[in-house]
């Protein structure tokens, strides 16, 4: 078909679905457009097209989370230019390419390549349908109001740091049905072990409705976010991750939605430092791992370590000593002597020779106040530089 067919096709009708079909003509092969909270807005796959996936996604009326997941992966960022993704489920390759009406990310256009020929395809091709589509769908989503009354879209437009106003969000999101809307807790899921089961049948979704009431489900960059209404309670967090094969962090408690995007930012962090850390499914609380990741992102800076503890590192590295431990112990159980040992698994008489001679030979100030945070992040800072692993909480399950 021609390509000027379509451009015609595009002047002189308002909806999508003969823009779809003449995409099926031109590309020879089945189409799908969703919006940016995976809705199927229009498809056309010429009759019957025997492919789970896709089959799937039509019957439901939008992506599974599986899915979702797998085509905005690690390199969601290409799909403004188009990436080729595969399916476990399927033999067919998909290219994958974000819609964008200006800066206005509006959907997504999927096309199924079932004679592996997209690849020879000119990008300015692409780029123009693509351009085209997205003026055809935000017509249709200005028209029918969905932009700023889908709740999944606010959600996300948030999450892109497009409300710079908490006010301006706050109406956005009352007009959206977000109003009451309040979450204690969001955790992200990991699904790369989950690959391996089917992503045809959106079985994770029933999984998480059945033992997460009334929580919400988003995609983002790759990973799922699900906002808990209720407290998710450790052990129910790990039994779901146990059985789904997931890996999640929880983050701490919500006091204001419009803070999110920072909150996000930080619990991905998290995640992606976990990862090849944590063999096998898990389910972790945030919290204790902040102190690491502040410490992490201080390491570069030993110019802030305090003189008379990097000669105490310099002292440890020499003679295979613990005295940076030590003081780290020390000052993190508040001076307690009977805590520092059970900690270090170190007696008593060991842990006093340490805390004199730090005093008497190296002039750690242990008994000025003002000094005890300068003190326990020059400790951290050398112990970091020794092992980058040392403020890691124990889960059991290491690699």
């Amino acid at each position: 078909m021609d390509l000027q067919i379509f451009f015609d096709d595009f002047l002189h009708s308002e909806g999508l679905h003969l823009l779809t079909q003449d995409l099926y003509e031109l590309f020879d092969c089945p189409v799908m457009v969703i919006d940016v909270a995976f809705h199927v807005l229009s498809w056309y796959d010429g009759g019957d097209f025997p492919d789970r996936p896709f089959q799937g996604t039509i019957e439901r009326g939008e992506l599974s989370y599986e899915i979702g997941a797998v085509l905005l992966g690690e390199n969601a960022s290409e799909a403004q230019e188009g990436q080729f993704i595969d399916l476990p489920d399927s033999p067919y390759q998909r290219r994958f390419s974000g819609l964008y009406a200006g800066e206005v990310h509006v959907g997504y256009l999927i096309l199924v390549d079932v004679h592996r020929q997209l690849a020879r395809t000119d990008p300015l091709t692409f780029s123009r349908v693509e351009a085209v589509l997205a003026k055809q769908l935000m017509a249709r989503l200005s028209r029918d109001s969905q932009l700023k009354n889908s709740d999944e879209a606010v959600l996300l437009h948030l999450l892109e740091g497009k409300f710079t106003d908490e006010t301006m969000f706050r109406l956005q999101a009352e007009s959206a049905g977000l109003s009451s809307f309040s979450p204690v807790r969001f955790a992200l899921l990991n699904l790369e072990l989950y690959k391996t089961m089917r992503h045809a049948e959106n079985r994770l979704r029933s999984s998480i409705g059945r033992l997460f009431p009334n929580s919400r489900v988003l995609v983002f960059n790759g990973t799922l976010l699900l906002f808990f209404q209720k407290e998710p309670g450790q052990k129910k967090a790990e039994d779901f991750c146990r059985k789904n094969n997931l890996r999640m962090v929880i983050s701490p408690r919500v006091h204001n939605l419009f803070h999110l995007p920072q909150a996000y930012l930080s619990l991905a962090e998290i995640l992606e430092f976990l990862l090849p850390h944590i063999a096998g499914p898990f389910a972790l609380y945030a919290e204790p791992y902040y102190g690491l990741m502040m410490f992490r992102h201080l390491s570069s800076r030993r110019d802030l370590i305090l003189p008379a503890v990097r000669a105490l590192g310099r002292h440890d590295r020499h003679e295979n000593s613990l005295y940076c431990l030590t003081l780290y112990t020390y000052l993190c159980c508040h001076h307690s002597l009977q805590e520092t040992c059970r900690q270090m698994y170190t007696h008593r008489n060991t842990i006093l020779y340490r805390i004199r001679k730090m005093k008497e030979e190296y002039g750690i100030p242990l008994e000025d106040p003002a000094q005890h945070a300068a003190l326990l992040m020059s400790s951290a800072l050398e112990l970091l530089a020794e092992d980058p692993d040392f403020l890691l909480p124990k889960t059991g399950n290491e690699t």
